[in-house]
């Protein structure tokens, strides 16, 4: 079993940053996609940011530079470096992680940008 513990939500103001951090423990044989996904309310579901093993990424349109993923294999974490937040970023972001062949999803952290 694999589990994801995310931080570094929180309220902002528009213009401001944050870092999000997401960590696997458990029983970790190999991690492959580390992503990070938002739900703002009423919305659905949506993929942010994605890193693969080998440090390819990807970003929706909306957050290109802006929004920064990274990982550290070594800590089997993935962070999000999000700058020049809008209103419209606020969301419950959640973690997923491909490790064992499965795919897990942490509990998510409210992302709130507002003056």
């Amino acid at each position: 079993q694999v589990q994801l513990v995310e931080s570094g939500g929180g309220l902002v103001q528009p213009g401001g940053s944050l870092r999000l951090s997401c960590a696997a423990s458990g029983s970790i044989f190999g991690i492959n996609a580390m992503d990070w996904y938002r739900q703002a309310p009423g919305q659905q579901r949506e993929l942010v940011a994605a890193t693969s093993r080998v440090g390819s990424t990807n970003y929706v349109d909306s957050v290109k530079g802006r929004f920064t993923i990274s990982r550290d294999n070594a800590k089997n974490t993935v962070y999000l470096r999000m700058n020049s937040l809008k209103p419209e970023d606020t969301a419950v972001y959640y973690c997923r992680v491909v490790a064992n062949g499965r795919q897990y999803w942490g509990k998510g952290t409210l992302v709130t940008v507002s003056s």
